[in-house]
């Protein structure tokens, strides 16, 4: 069987199950078709020695080495260099002592696991694929920076057999900042299954309009405030519909209280807090549309989950959203355009019934497991062959 290791910087650990969890998900993903191993390496201000967990959760292996390191500013970075380079001997160690040499890594976003990935292939001739999510590329974000990093994530992307990052924007982007190779394609973020066998809630005539929103709550990024402020606008010429909310993050109590500044009409929003994901599932199978105000964005987890339950989208124009959402699953806005949001969500509510909410899934089934999964061992296949 194949057997795939994998790297990255981003992952849900013991201090935050949620942080990377997409990575996660592409692993599960690969774990149905081939052999997984995530080995995350965490540095820890609470431990002093270093610290090894080793579990399996849906197929994968995932092997944590939690290490320290100093507290002292002067030396705080050096010791979290040096812990970060032990922890990986250590950990590959136990990774093929526990899962077996691997045929292929996969890097999640750069630069330093793609570091690892280049050394493992250079000293065991193990090749590589790097997989990325983060958004610093885009000319919104513009954090790509330093001499450096630079030059490092050059040489890690030209020696990968493919580059897949999440949209075809992000590509570009990449591009851009030089990072070249002759091998890119788009990897999807993965969509639960529970979303694509969900079943769409129709509304009753009696019934208002539902409208959902979930994010991290995160005002920079998502602009929740331009919602209300479109939800209050739209309130002064109808109220036969609502707002609800979902999710925590760190503006989570600052956008309440904003809402509460606003006087909106009783009732017409409400915020649930975080869920889990099969009661944020049943959310969007409720509601009648997902609106997602976002100033900045890649490819947006929130949206795929709404197509996979049939719920049309009026969303930003901004990174991957417009690769995600077409007429006929939903409708776009220029980012921080209330006057525009406002009009889309008022069109919305009249012309629901446009949309085919069976048509809506069937564009999501590509964020699917088993369709990511065998996207993802095709590439690796295609790694091992050109390797041989």
């Amino acid at each position: 069987m194949l057997k795939v290791l994998y790297l990255s910087p981003w992952y849900p650990h013991r201090y935050d199950a949620m942080f990377g969890l997409f990575v996660r998900k592409h692993a599960e993903a690969t774990a149905r078709h081939c052999g997984v191993c995530v080995l995350y390496l965490f540095a820890d201000e609470k431990v002093r020695k270093y610290e090894v967990v080793d579990q399996v959760s849906n197929g994968v292996r995932e092997l944590y080495v939690y290490y320290p390191f100093s507290k002292t500013p002067i030396l705080r970075q050096l010791t979290k260099a040096f812990g970060f380079l032990r922890a990986f001997v250590k950990g590959y160690a136990l990774v093929e002592k526990r899962f077996g040499r691997p045929d292929v890594t996969q890097t999640n976003v750069l630069t330093r696991c793609g570091v690892l990935s280049y050394l493992l292939k250079k000293r065991l001739g193990i090749p590589y694929v790097v997989v990325e999510h983060w958004s610093r590329y885009l000319p919104s974000k513009n954090e790509y920076r330093g001499f450096v990093r630079k030059r490092v994530s050059e040489w890690v992307v030209r020696k990968a057999s493919c580059v897949l990052p999440v949209t075809e924007n992000l590509s570009d982007a990449m591009r851009r900042h030089g990072l070249r190779n002759d091998h890119y394609a788009v990897v999807h973020n993965v969509v639960d299954d529970f979303f694509f066998e969900c079943e769409k809630v129709p509304r009753l005539p009696e019934n208002r309009f539902t409208f959902l929103h979930v994010s991290c709550f995160s005002e920079s990024d998502k602009n929740v405030c331009g919602i209300l402020r479109a939800v209050k606008r739209l309130s002064e010429s109808r109220t036969d519909f609502s707002m609800t909310m979902v999710g925590v993050g760190p503006d989570y109590e600052m956008v309440r209280d904003y809402a509460r500044e606003l006087h909106l009409p009783d009732g017409l929003v409400s915020f649930l807090g975080e869920l889990p994901p099969t009661e944020v599932c049943r959310r969007f199978a409720d509601a009648d549309a997902f609106v997602l105000f976002s100033n900045t964005e890649n490819a947006p987890v929130v949206i795929s989950e709404a197509l996979a339950t049939g719920t049309p989208v009026i969303a930003t124009n901004v990174g991957g959203i417009p690769e995600m959402v077409d007429d006929e699953s939903g409708c776009l806005v220029n980012p921080g355009d209330e006057a525009a949001l406002c009009d889309r969500m008022e069109w919305m509510i009249d012309h629901h019934a446009d949309y085919d909410a069976e048509r809506i899934r069937g564009k999501a089934y590509r964020y699917g497991y088993d369709e990511v999964g065998r996207f993802l061992v095709s590439c690796y296949e295609e790694a091992l062959a050109a390797n041989r």
